[in-house]
């Protein structure tokens, strides 16, 4: 299974008053793995940048007047997500913007290249009521977000990443109780090193243990009125 998670930054919020994209971020999941590809490219958006939006992201008109436009790249982005599925935070919002502009080099609208999984739409499920925001889930998750002080496609698009895997299955957060104490960068290296070099064992469940699995999604949906998440993400 391919996935890519995606993040945009944009001149502005309303893509009715013909805001654009300046950044867009990809990270390449296989099986649920990051794969180590990523896609990344800055945009030239032939309009300025609103004065709100430039403080959420920092991208200065200045510094988007030397890049390509959406066009001169088009290929190559469509290259990178051809077949997969988008893993996007308030999916409709960057799907817009790109449909947008892929309208304009005549390449058609982003469900004819690949699917689209919104993250915000699976949070809203998940945690009824709550706040769901990328930030908030970052909090609830523990993924570290400490870097974010401005959005940036790239960096948003990794923490979604982890979000994403933390949340749907929870890969993001696996670690060994046997590691040594340690701390700082050294701990995080010795993790990254140890899960690099792990060999998880698959132990498939037996007919009576399918059944009473069985039993406990049907209970799930009958108290919630819902699909239960097992099955709404074809982990069944």
């Amino acid at each position: 299974m391919r996935q890519i998670v995606l993040d945009t930054e944009t001149t502005g919020l309303e893509l009715s008053e013909g805001h654009r994209i300046i950044e867009i971020g990809c990270v390449e999941l296989l099986h649920r793995r990051p794969s180590g590809r990523t896609w990344h490219r800055y945009l030239r958006p032939e309009r300025e940048v609103e004065a709100g939006a430039l403080a959420v992201h920092g991208i200065t008109n200045e510094f988007l007047a030397i890049q390509p436009r959406f066009a001169e790249v088009a290929g190559e982005f469509l290259e990178f997500i051809a077949g997969a599925e988008l893993v996007i935070h308030n999916a409709p919002f960057d799907v817009g913007f790109l449909d947008a502009e892929l309208a304009r080099t005549g390449a058609g609208r982003v469900e004819e290249h690949c699917t689209v999984l919104d993250t915000l739409e699976l949070a809203r499920r998940m945690h009824p009521g709550q706040r769901n925001s990328l930030d908030a889930l970052c909090k609830r998750y523990s993924v570290d977000n400490s870097r974010r002080d401005l959005h940036g496609a790239l960096l948003d698009a990794r923490i979604l990443t982890d979000v994403y895997l933390a949340m749907s299955g929870g890969q993001a957060a696996l670690r060994l109780d046997t590691e040594p104490a340690a701390a700082g960068p050294a701990r995080e290296a010795s993790r990254r090193t140890a899960r690099g070099q792990m060999s998880i064992p698959v132990i498939q469940a037996n007919a009576g243990e399918l059944a009473e699995h069985e039993k406990l999604l049907e209970s799930i949906e009958r108290a919630t009125g819902g699909p239960a998440l097992f099955r709404a993400t074809g982990r069944h």
